[in-house]
């Protein structure tokens, strides 16, 4: 099974550890089978580039990266909740494959644009 990491994003066996998700910079994590579908989405401006913690938009809730006014898409995680996890790993593609390997049938949707963050 794949594997994926990086500073604040661990995709492993038992599920998604998403590192400074919640005040003080406590972890989330994800149950593969709680995943519904995964949206690829590009950044932007008003999309979630210039965020690095928190949101706008009460229907997602961006996890600190500091490096996300840097990167170009995120990942937004359907967990069939009101919000939403957006998450800006640093290997999109590696992050997408991890999940895929973990929760195969996971849709995964490919956006041009996020919502507003």
């Amino acid at each position: 099974m794949a594997t994926y990491r990086d500073r604040w994003i661990s995709c492993a066996d038992d599920g998604i550890r998403v590192r400074g998700y919640y005040f003080p910079w406590g972890t989330k994590r994800v149950r593969y089978a709680d995943i519904r579908s995964v949206r690829r989405v590009g950044l932007g401006g008003l999309r979630g580039r210039g965020r690095i913690w928190g949101t706008a938009n009460p229907r997602y809730w961006a996890s600190l990266d500091p490096r996300r006014p840097g990167k170009q898409s995120a990942l937004i995680l359907d967990l069939g909740r009101r919000v939403s996890p957006y998450l800006t790993p640093d290997d999109v593609d590696a992050a997408i494959s991890a999940i895929l390997d973990h929760a195969p049938g996971t849709d995964v949707v490919e956006a041009n644009k996020g919502p507003i963050a």
